[in-house]
């Protein structure tokens, strides 16, 4: 039984993955930079504290994050990977989609198809363009070739157009999961840091309770206080993460779909035309 060519490794498959590897790599890095810079420069100014006095003065909002102490800047920089990451896996995914609507364009497909007019689905591929229309186009490249092979029956030939397709689809669909790991990650790791800097303010305040011998309760308020801008940062970081996460799932997911209902009827298509 005669089997399909397998395709070699696509070289831009290659150059995306080490681009989106290279984007991550430099973005940690930075974001971290930033994000002591702003905790140092901005939320440590004295405007943000009564009299100027960072260290007795009333702080207002800003103030009151700066005083959550030194794990406030690492929580800071987990929220600027979630923003960064999920502005770089908007424009990704958009590119994947293509210039139009994904499900118009896969009802335009399956009409050619159902027409007959493989041409047709071919030029609604180059006009969609993106990861979806790229597949789709491989399917119906495979699918000539298939027609003007005589060697094989019907069902080699749907089995190596759905191969192809299926091959394809690999290609096309990591690219779309890269960095989606480190939102994932961030949902861990952003609540473990908010209850990490809640037990070091918790610590802090029992400490200074132990050292005064007695009730102080501005020390005891402002320990607290820090303990509970790490938590509240630390949450907002986690839920943050967990809702870009379920919304990139639900756009990959979607995309995914697409390709397999429009490859099925690619390989349907050519199995009734041909049988007939």
């Amino acid at each position: 039984m005669a089997n399909a060519p397998t395709k070699p490794t696509s070289p831009v498959k290659k150059e995306s993955s080490s681009s989106s590897g290279m984007f991550a790599t430099l973005t940690i890095p930075i974001c971290i930079v930033v994000a002591i810079l702003i905790f140092k420069f901005i939320l440590g100014d004295s405007s943000h504290y009564a009299d100027g006095d960072v260290e007795k003065g009333l702080p207002d909002f800003f103030g009151q994050i700066h005083r959550g102490g030194n794990l406030v800047p690492v929580i800071m920089s987990y929220l600027l990977m979630v923003i960064v990451f999920s502005i770089e896996r908007f424009v990704v995914i958009g590119k994947a989609s293509g210039t139009g609507n994904v499900d118009a364009f896969v009802r335009k497909v399956t009409a050619a198809l159902n027409a007959g007019n493989i041409d047709g689905a071919v030029q609604e591929c180059d006009k969609q363009k993106g990861s979806v229309a790229n597949v789709i186009k491989s399917g119906l490249k495979k699918y000539k070739e298939m027609e003007a092979d005589p060697n094989l029956t019907v069902d080699q030939k749907s089995l190596a157009i759905q191969k192809d397709i299926e091959e394809a689809t690999a290609l096309e669909m990591p690219m779309l999961e890269q960095n989606l790991t480190i939102i994932a990650t961030l949902v861990s790791i952003g609540t473990l840091s908010g209850l990490l800097g809640t037990v070091f303010g918790m610590i802090k305040a029992f400490g200074e309770l132990a050292a005064a011998g007695a009730t102080n309760q501005t020390a005891l308020s402002a320990s607290i206080s820090e303990a509970l801008v790490n938590t509240a940062l630390g949450i907002s970081t986690s839920a943050l993460s967990i809702i870009m996460y379920n919304v990139f799932t639900s756009k990959i997911d979607n995309l995914t779909y697409a390709i397999d209902e429009t490859g099925f009827s690619i390989v349907q298509t050519f199995a009734a035309s041909h049988n007939k």
